[in-house]
């Protein structure tokens, strides 16, 4: 886990895993042929999904239509979490055993 959090955030921030996440990029916008700026990945099913500066933004349709209001950063070296419902973002502290990517 992420160690302690704060008390202003939402629900859906607190105890957010930083373990590995899956290889690959965002799978519709491969489906489609097309690329993508960043990557995030759901935090409640594991999708991974295009960044709102993507042309497509996957990761916020995701979102919207599944109900899955978490997601991280999949970007190597970025350790945050954002909630779409809340539009409310916090830090991560990765773990020890974290590699570039996960």
């Amino acid at each position: 886990m992420s160690g302690a959090t704060r008390p202003d955030l939402c629900d859906d921030l607190k105890d957010i895993p930083v373990g590995p996440m899956p290889e690959g990029g965002c799978a519709a916008c491969i489906e489609l042929g097309d690329t993508w700026v960043h990557l995030r990945f759901c935090l409640t099913c594991g999708v991974v999904g295009c960044c709102d500066d993507s042309k497509n933004q996957h990761a916020r349709k995701h979102a919207a239509i599944g109900g899955h209001p978490t997601i991280r950063s999949k970007e190597p070296g970025e350790f945050w979490a954002y909630c779409y419902t809340h539009d409310m973002a916090r830090a991560l502290r990765p773990r020890r055993d974290t590699k570039p990517g996960d």
